[in-house]
């Protein structure tokens, strides 16, 4: 492929651009070091079931450094690997969405009492909705007190 191809898959991955969803397949196959790991995994399984015929790859999937290999080439370690790059992407962008003066869940203002939950699961918070003791339609008030 030409370098200036607008499909060449050896180029590093680049930050999504503004309003475009980044894509997983861009971080677990597109980079070089993805496709020769992808590729490294189905010969690395394939000598594990040629070492039940072959007696010398015996010898060499039964030592330590295979128990090793065994991990490396396990395909959810290359998917979690590769896909590190994806969460981080994910997550900066949901941090750049989120509003800087709105307070969120997990902020711990003067008015939060230590130890509370999210307020949309606390009782004594207005702001969970049916669930605050003071709705009157919270099914506790809905009885007398004795």
């Amino acid at each position: 492929m030409s370098p200036d191809s607008a499909t060449n898959t050896d180029e590093p991955v680049a930050p999504a651009e503004e309003g475009v969803r980044p894509r997983a397949s861009d971080y677990l196959w597109r980079p070089w070091y993805a496709k020769l790991w992808w590729a490294a995994i189905p010969i690395y399984w394939a000598g594990m079931a040629a070492s039940l015929k072959v007696p010398p790859l015996q010898d060499f999937y039964a030592s330590a450094l295979a128990g090793y290999f065994n991990v490396l080439f396990f395909p959810m370690t290359a998917l979690m690997v590769l896909g590190v790059g994806y969460a981080r992407v994910v997550l900066d962008r949901l941090a750049e969405e989120s509003v800087p003066g709105e307070p969120s869940d997990h902020d711990f203002g003067p008015g939060r009492r230590v130890g509370a939950p999210p307020p949309g699961f606390d009782p004594l918070d207005p702001r969970s909705g049916a669930l605050w003791i003071g709705n009157p339609s919270n099914i506790l008030r809905q009885y007398p007190r004795h």
